[in-house]
């Protein structure tokens, strides 16, 4: 065979080689298998918006790679998602949508409190996965805790009372501690679990202490900052239990009156966002993390930064899209366990058996029928030169 004979046989089997190539399923997909479809309803507009997005975005970069990989049980994994805009009637309205209209197998990443108030109830009566919310209420925490939802994160009561000890242990004294919170069950529960921390440690006063309020979706914050200033005690910490627009106005005034006081935020502010609506007004500001910082050397971090990076390279890492993206390896590893045909309520059973799970973060996940929350542990973080430093290891 001459040369040039050669060059067309070798031709026509890449020809036949690339042919083959487009008829092959790809990444390992099932011809025909249909996607599991996940709902989540979260906040992609209004006071909350960031944090919707980056939860939206952790999870879907977790997905991705779950996808390219050929699914779960060669089922892709489809997140469909509702924009509630942090309001508790577009939240209801959306988990019927997703449970009776949509076929979803699941809901997760519900972002809030007061949307959490009434999408539980839903899950409950629909017999369907309510899983890591992005909220520490103690309405996703029962006990025993409901079949249906299944938390990821530690509660608020957990981020307070770290709060509290941090506090303490600073040389601060207790009838020296102000709140600031949401005026509704976000910032109930997180008020009321500092106030509970405060009795645990001998204090019996704390429900006297200052207490300002500011109203859901709004930024007025001014009434609730002259109720504490018309304290006889100058406060040396205030708690805050709000969202990021809102806490970011209330610290920018309170600290032209009480510039050496302490401010402490829980997880659910927005970290990133509070210290850039905050700017050099950060500095010092305390907020309380229930994932450890997303630079840290650990494995499971080394994995979100990689994955985050080739799903969507424009946003930097941030603790929220960590939440979601950890969240949602937790649930795929749920996925994964349980039979390939998988139900509503084998798909809780799997989760449930969950025993000892590493995904690299320094702390092991197990799930029971008693248990229904993975993580307990909270990390502390301080704002220095607008970048946040871990205060515990």
């Amino acid at each position: 065979m001459d040369m040039r004979s050669l060059k067309k046989l070798k031709r026509r089997y890449w020809i036949i080689g690339l042919f083959l190539i487009f008829l092959i399923p790809v990444e390992g997909f099932s011809k025909g298998e249909k996607p599991l479809r996940i709902g989540m309803t979260t906040a992609l507009s209004g006071p909350a918006k960031d944090l919707g997005q980056s939860m939206r975005r952790g999870i879907e970069a977790y997905f991705h790679h779950v996808n390219l990989q050929g699914g779960v049980h060669g089922h892709p994994l489809k997140l469909e998602v509702l924009d509630d805009g942090y309001q508790p009637i577009s939240a209801a309205l959306n988990m019927r949508r997703l449970t009776e209209q949509n076929d979803v197998i699941a809901i997760m990443g519900n972002v809030g409190t007061p949307t959490a108030m009434v999408t539980v109830p839903i899950a409950n009566r629909e017999k369907i996965l309510f899983f890591g919310a992005f909220s520490g209420a103690k309405v996703l925490r029962k006990t025993p805790p409901d079949r249906y939802v299944i938390n990821f994160r530690a509660s608020y009561k957990e981020e307070t009372a770290t709060m509290i000890d941090d506090i303490l242990d600073r040389g601060v004294k207790a009838d020296e501690i102000a709140f600031f919170t949401q005026n509704d069950t976000y910032g109930d529960a997180g008020y009321s679990g500092a106030v509970k921390a405060l009795e645990a440690r001998g204090y019996a006063q704390a429900k006297n202490l200052p207490h300002g309020r500011y109203a859901r979706n709004t930024l007025n914050v001014e009434e609730g900052l002259l109720t504490i200033l018309d304290s006889p005690v100058e406060p040396k910490a205030i708690i805050l239990v709000g969202t990021y627009t809102a806490c970011a106005k209330f610290i920018k005034y309170a600290k032209t009156i009480w510039p050496n006081t302490t401010f402490l935020n829980v997880s659910f502010v927005g970290s990133i966002p509070l210290a850039k609506a905050l700017g050099k007004d950060s500095e010092g500001v305390i907020v309380t993390q229930v994932v450890p910082h997303f630079d840290a050397d650990l494995s499971g971090l080394d994995e979100y930064r990689r994955l985050l990076k080739a799903y969507d390279p424009g946003p930097s890492p941030d603790f929220v899209s960590l939440e979601g993206f950890l969240m949602a390896k937790v649930f795929v590893e749920g996925l994964k366990r349980a039979p390939k045909k998988i139900t509503r309520e084998n798909l809780i059973d799997a989760i449930e058996s969950i025993k000892n799970l590493d995904i690299g973060i320094g702390e092991q996940i197990t799930y029971s029928t008693k248990e229904h929350q993975a993580l307990h542990r909270v990390w502390v973080t301080e704002i220095k030169n607008q970048k946040f430093v871990p205060l515990n290891k």
